[in-house]
């Protein structure tokens, strides 16, 4: 009889510790899963398109592969148009894309969240032979037009209403992407209606202008910016917009000192918008591998809290809880 009962014992005993790590394997398996811990995830996303998008991008990856050293995101810049194309035909998981994303790419299955937001700035050499005429008046929508789009000047005297016989070399972009659409939207055209010479790439354009004293151009502001420095970088200006064209830069239109000043603009609404925009991942149908949808949902939470400092502009709650439905 007492071996009967301290046989059972014994059984209660060994029951009572499966019990408890079963539990304990329950609740270990759980906090993977809704916090995804450093090796809850493995796996590789592959992501191309606007060079807008890129450095943002590159730093979300950085910091969730320390979360998640298991996961591998490969990361390629080459337009907007590529990014779209690549996404479309699932050459990538995902699309980096500057622009609004069109009806005619939504019917072909374009799936797009939005996820941060920065602008697109008329941009020259810092060595500009009318700098300071240009510091101080700025130029106008109109002037932009006349200058991209009609190619009605030749010298910058032209447009400043000086004698200066320096004749104006123009640079847009050769390859389909979403700076040039929103530039040219915002002059109420569209890429294929800009005037220039065509250079590859937000640091094409950047590099030419550089070199080039009689220039203007147009790029992104972290191809403007340097965000570890947060302020411009060298050879390069912005040229300010004269928004209310009453032909002086007033103190709310003066907000390119640093990246700070012209992100705190492109948020309250003071730079226009376009050329300010959304950025946007794109995806061909709604995302259902676990890896993308996990990266996606870190970056509209956790992910947040880096996008200031990498130069650019946080969406508000209320567009981050809307962006987020998209993938519920």
């Amino acid at each position: 009889m007492k071996n009967k009962v301290l046989t059972i014992g014994l059984g209660f005993l060994v029951c009572l510790a499966m019990l408890n790590m079963l539990t304990i394997t329950g609740c270990r398996h759980g906090s993977v899963n809704d916090n995804n811990s450093a090796d809850s995830l493995k796996g590789t996303i592959s992501i191309s398109g606007a060079f807008a998008l890129y450095p943002m991008t590159v730093k979300w990856a950085d910091e969730f592969k320390k979360l998640h050293p298991d996961v591998r995101i490969n990361i390629s810049a080459g337009g907007a148009g590529k990014g779209m194309a690549d996404a479309l035909s699932k050459i990538v998981d995902i699309g980096m894309v500057s622009r609004e994303v069109t009806p005619e790419e939504i019917n072909k299955g374009a799936w797009y969240i939005a996820l941060t937001k920065d602008a697109v700035l008329p941009t020259i050499c810092s060595n500009n032979p009318v700098w300071n005429d240009l510091k101080s008046k700025g130029l106008t929508r109109q002037k932009f037009i006349d200058i991209f789009i009609d190619g009605k000047y030749k010298t910058w005297g032209d447009v400043i209403g000086t004698k200066s016989k320096e004749k104006m070399t123009v640079y847009v972009r050769s390859d389909a992407c979403g700076a040039a659409e929103m530039w040219a939207k915002y002059l109420g055209k569209k890429q294929e209606n800009l005037k220039g010479i065509g250079v590859f790439g937000d640091p094409g354009i950047a590099d030419a202008l550089k070199k080039d004293k009689n220039g203007i151009g147009f790029n992104n502001v972290n191809y403007v910016f340097d965000s570890r420095t947060k302020n411009k970088y060298q050879g390069l200006e912005v040229i300010p917009i004269d928004v209310n064209g009453n032909g002086v830069i007033d103190p709310e239109e003066n907000c390119y000192g640093d990246i700070s000043q012209i992100i705190n603009s492109i948020r309250d609404g003071r730079y226009p918008s376009p050329p300010a925009r959304d950025l946007y991942f794109v995806a061909a149908g709604k995302p259902q591998n676990k890896l993308v949808v996990t990266f996606i949902k870190w970056i509209l939470g956790e992910g947040q809290k880096f996008v200031t400092e990498a130069g650019y502009v946080q969406l508000p709650d209320e567009k981050i809880k809307a962006e987020l439905q998209k993938l519920n």
